[in-house]
């Protein structure tokens, strides 16, 4: 079995709060989540690269196994419908390792979470830093795509290390041409049921498009444990404002809520704001 962790409060363990984790590095000078920056898809080399060389706090990075489907194939860093990629997520860490920037894996198929933990604990003593474990668990607002089966995979996760960040989220589709529904009350009622079991600290990725239409829901969910956080994100093409963006901003406590977001909303974002976005 694996070693016990440090305590939640050690810094540099992987469930310390980000904000506080940056603060004390001096890359961000209040508790406010509209502060970190992100790095979004840094899978294949190029990409990542270019986000260890970025001003971003955070990178974000997608884990599958390869389509070859070889017994012992690695994980490597891509997003589906990719299946193949330049980049092994052991040279992926490799090379984050060099850096402070904190990561976030998000995992697309249960199947690589396993040999993925494993060279995590290879690099763990090279990883004093926030690192989010991210899985889309629930079927969430025209959510189609396969869900990762939570149980299995918290399992898994906390096996191997009982003091880890949580990103837990719900599938999701956006349709420019229709009405869009958003997280009604029995998805995060079924989000809670799983998470009010955890001890970890998790945060809940919703998209940014759908948000305003579910502030109550997403609300009560916040409240239900000083342990969550929601990390809004885009799609490519989706169609939000930034006064939802401001909605949100104005409901909720700075220190709850991240914005992983997209250009160029996220320069007027910050700007509305009153935060300097470093180019």
């Amino acid at each position: 079995t694996p070693a016990p962790s440090e305590g939640p409060l050690d810094e540099g363990s992987w469930s310390e709060n980000i904000l506080e984790y940056f603060l004390r590095n001096n890359q961000i000078t209040t508790e406010d989540g509209a502060e970190i920056t992100w790095y979004h898809a840094a899978n294949h080399k190029a990409q990542m690269n270019e986000a260890l060389k970025s001003t971003a706090h955070m990178i974000e990075a997608d884990v599958l196994l390869p389509s070859d489907g070889a017994e012992h194939s690695q994980p490597i860093m891509a997003h589906p419908p990719e299946t193949n990629s330049d980049n092994t997520l052991q040279e992926w860490l490799t090379e984050v390792t060099k850096s402070n920037k904190g990561i976030k894996l998000d995992f697309k198929s249960l199947a690589a979470v396993e040999p993925s933990m494993m060279l995590l604990e290879n690099m763990k003593r090279h990883l004093k830093r926030p690192v989010w474990i991210n899985a889309d668990i629930l079927p969430g607002p025209n959510g189609n795509s396969k869900v990762i089966d939570a149980k299995p995979f918290l399992d898994t996760v906390t096996s191997f290390f009982p003091d880890v960040m949580f990103s837990l989220g719900w599938t999701t589709g956006w349709h420019p041409e229709k009405v869009n529904e958003g997280y009604n009350w029995t998805m995060v009622k079924e989000m809670e049921y799983i998470c009010n079991e955890l001890s970890q600290p998790v945060t809940f990725p919703v998209r940014a498009a759908l948000v305003r239409q579910s502030c109550s829901q997403l609300l009560w969910l916040l409240k239900k444990s000083n342990r969550y956080s929601l990390t809004i994100w885009t799609g490519k093409n989706d169609n939000y404002s930034i006064e939802d963006l401001l909605y949100i901003r104005d409901h909720f406590d700075k220190n709850q809520v991240f914005y992983d977001i997209l250009e160029p909303q996220n320069h007027e974002f910050k700007q509305a704001i009153g935060i300097k976005v470093n180019l």
